[in-house]
This record gives structure tokens, C-alpha cells and sequence, in this order.
């Protein structure tokens, strides 16, 4: 199967919402119809995959028994003092240049890097560092910031996959239903 019999158009209503200068919602509401390909293999990008694996492994890999607390490697590498925070900094910065192989834009990436020196630099505070460590998951945050970047720059095409996949379920029970059906005999 060629990539051109995968890939299907699906129209998509968007509705927005107008606002009247007294700042009350309007009822009235405009159709916009927009006809967006859609991929049967569209997914996320390998390098947010990659970022979320990564994230997780460094930030939620381990629950903590009876307290119910997720660490991962960031805290527990970074109790080393000195090196463990290099060390992990340098994972962090992994998650950064996935962004970048994203092609995030800058501003954002500017952003990760900040989470990612806040966790470095709460390292070498002795105890409250570690401490606080355990709440502020920088590789979490900074994959959140990917995350939401990536979903708005393909929204039209999740929604239209979205529409595609409940279309078909809709057809699916539909068939079901008319298969259940009792049929009248003449």
C-alpha cells in the first residue's frame, strides 16, 4: 500500500465562539469547514517519544514504597554530590536537544534550558536541593512544553485522525446494530 492510499481527507467544523463588546459570548457561532490529509501512520515525531521515555526514566521511574512519591534517576543519581547533578544535567540537556531536533522554537528551548539549570543549581543546595528535587521535575516540565508545542502545531490533523477514527466506530456500531436487528420475513 503507497503512502498516497493511506493517506484520506477529512473535512473538520470548527466552531468559534464570538464575544460582544459588553465581553458576554455571543450565540451566534461560525461553521468554518477545512479539509485536512490525514495519514493513517500519523503519530508523534520519535524524538517526543524519545523525550517522554527519557523524561520519565529521569523524573517518575521509581515509586517509592508507602509514601507513594515517584523519583527517577535525576534524584537518585543526583544524591552524588557534585557529579551526580553534572551527570544528570547532561540528561537534561538531552531532552533539550530533542526539542531542538523538533525544531521548538527557540523561546521554548530558552525555557527548557532555564528548567533544566533550576534542577542543576537546586543540587548544590545540601539537603533542601534533594529535597525539592523530589517536587520540581524539570524533564517533565520540559517534555510538557514540547508536548504542547508539538499538539498545536498539528491540531488539525489530530482532530481530523480523531474525527476519521470515530467515523469509523460510528459505521462499526451502526453495522452491529443492523446485524442485531431482528429481520422481518415476508
Amino acid at each position: 500500500m503507497n503512502k498516497q492510499d493511506k493517506s484520506k481527507q477529512v473535512s473538520i467544523e470548527n466552531d468559534s465562539a464570538e464575544t460582544s463588546a459588553e465581553g458576554m459570548h455571543a450565540k451566534e457561532r461560525s461553521k468554518e469547514v477545512s479539509v485536512v490529509e490525514v495519514d493513517e501512520d500519523f503519530r508523534a515525531p520519535d524524538a517526543l517519544l524519545k523525550a517522554q521515555e527519557l523524561g520519565n526514566l529521569l523524573d517518575s521511574a521509581v515509586k517509592i514504597p508507602f509514601i507513594g512519591l515517584r523519583v527517577g534517576l535525576d534524584f537518585l543519581v543526583g544524591l552524588i554530590p557534585g557529579i551526580g547533578d553534572t551527570i544528570m544535567l547532561a540528561a537534561s540537556l538531552r531532552i533539550v536537544y530533542l526539542g531542538y531536533k523538533l525544531k521548538i522554537p527557540s523561546a521554548l528551548r530558552k525555557k527548557m534550558i532555564v528548567n533544566a539549570l533550576i534542577d542543576y543549581g537546586l543540587g548544590f543546595v545540601p539537603i533542601l536541593g534533594d529535597l525539592i528535587d523530589l517536587f520540581f521535575k524539570a524533564n517533565q516540565r520540559n517534555v510538557r512544553i514540547m508536548e504542547t508545542w508539538w499538539v498545536s502545531e498539528n491540531k488539525d490533523k489530530i482532530d481530523a485522525l480523531a474525527k476519521k477514527q470515530l467515523d469509523a466506530w460510528h459505521e462499526q456500531q451502526r453495522e452491529q446494530l443492523e446485524d442485531e436487528r431482528p429481520q422481518d420475513k415476508p
